[in-house]
């Protein structure tokens, strides 16, 4: 929550649910992690606890007992909001907040919140009302929680009261034109890609955790003035610029926005458009903060999303980031898996090993052919010097053989070139 001058800041308590099963250091690390987004969105942690239950109670998600101790805890600590890890059905939000008499709002709300904060662009604000209606929608009732109740604080930032307070039906209508505006936009970026691909330079995404440190390795690697911040989230509308490689080659390096356990399925659709900069890319750097004690549930975390956008299978390079906060001893071992590499992108030191191990993966997209190629389009020839590495030219009584090492998508245009 962004809070205006003169209004008090929200003071939170945070819940969280052990389920049978769970490692109780991630479910620590989880319950830390929600207590992080909640100081982003702008309130107070006063306190957190813990209930180990072998499925959330229908009602309130917590066994009584539990619910009159947080209850409890509000009335003495004079808290105002109760944030539950894990996400709350309508019903148990309400009854929650019957019981304790304050806000109760879940994690996917906070995360909701703190991307309406941080949308700059008309399109990342566009992404994030359609996630936060289509999350509301669902939470609308004839006689229940009215929206304007609400009166302002975290999971209330966002579409507005003029647009909130409206019935099913026009909450419907405004997802829908939300779609549509949104669908242009897909078109828009439709078309620059195809732009890019006429070039074509390759393409790499950062991918990561949030706060792992891919807008910091952007800044490093081509000086942008992007915001580098240590907040979750801090990067939300993605930033491109272009990079010359050690063999010279330009590539085009684009900054999305950082994945977190748990991502809201609203976010991740309502953002689809964004994230096809990750779908197209030619190579992903999934960033990882290599100071982190969970890494492994990071890792897992981002490879989920990955996942279901449909690029887990893309070529990619491990980036251990933060090693200047490791011990040597406790570093990632990369001899093993994926290829990787060790960076401190705060330092800029490994900035030339980072743009080698690019440089080697996208030499893989390289294939060494031979063309024929008749006099009356010798013009191609030009094409293969440009883009490509001519290893040996033969002239013959009808045209030129020559064999060259060159990236497929080049190989593939010039070989179409001369079946026309």
């Amino acid at each position: 929550m962004e809070n205006t001058p003169g209004a008090m800041m929200e003071k939170a308590i945070l819940v969280g649910v052990e389920s049978p099963g769970d490692d109780p250091e991630h479910a620590a690390y989880s319950l830390e992690e929600l207590a992080r987004l909640v100081d982003t969105a702008g309130a107070e942690v006063l306190s957190q606890l813990t209930q180990k239950r072998s499925r959330p109670d229908a009602a309130t998600f917590l066994g009584s007992g539990k619910t009159e101790e947080v209850a409890e805890l509000c009335r003495s600590l004079n808290a105002d909001l109760v944030v539950f890890d894990r996400e709350l059905s309508p019903r148990q939000a309400r009854n929650l907040e019957a019981i304790t008499g304050v806000r109760v709002i879940d994690r996917t709300q906070v995360i909701l919140d703190i991307f309406a904060r941080r949308a700059r662009t008309s399109e990342g604000k566009l992404q994030v009302e359609l996630a936060q209606l289509n999350y509301l929608l669902p939470r609308l009732t004839g006689k229940g929680v009215a929206l304007s109740r609400l009166g302002g604080g975290i999971g209330t930032r966002g579409p507005g009261e003029t647009k909130l307070e409206v019935d099913r039906r026009r909450i419907r209508q405004r997802i829908n034109d939300l779609k549509a505006e949104l669908e242009n936009v897909h078109k828009h970026r439709d078309l620059l890609r195809r732009s890019r691909k006429e070039a074509p330079i390759p393409l790499v995404s950062l991918v990561g955790y949030t706060n792992a440190g891919k807008s910091t390795i952007l800044r490093m690697l081509t000086g942008a003035d992007v915001l580098v911040e240590d907040k979750l989230f801090a990067t939300l509308d993605p930033t491109t610029r272009r990079v010359v490689l050690p063999n010279n080659e330009a590539v085009l390096l684009t900054d999305t926005v950082g994945f977190i356990q748990r991502l809201p399925h609203h976010l991740v659709a309502a953002f689809r458009a964004t994230l096809e900069e990750v779908v197209e890319a030619d190579l992903l750097l999934h960033v990882v903060d290599a100071s982190h004690p969970d890494i492994k549930g990071q890792i897992e975390a981002v490879d989920q999303v990955l996942e279901s956008l449909g690029a887990a299978a893309k070529p990619t390079l491990m980036v251990y980031n933060k090693i200047d906060l490791v011990e040597r001893a406790a570093l990632p071992r990369t001899g093993n898996g994926p290829p990787a590499v060790l960076i401190s992108a705060i330092s800029g030191q490994d900035a030339a090993d980072l743009l080698a191990a690019v440089d080697r993966l996208l030499a893989a997209r390289r294939v060494r052919t031979t063309f024929s190629i008749p006099y009356k389009k010798s013009g191609l020839l030009v094409i293969l010097h440009e883009k490509g590495r001519v290893l040996h030219q033969e002239h013959g009584q009808e045209g030129i053989t020559v064999e060259a090492e060159i990236e497929v998508v080049w190989a593939k245009r010039v070989e179409s070139k001369l079946c026309e």
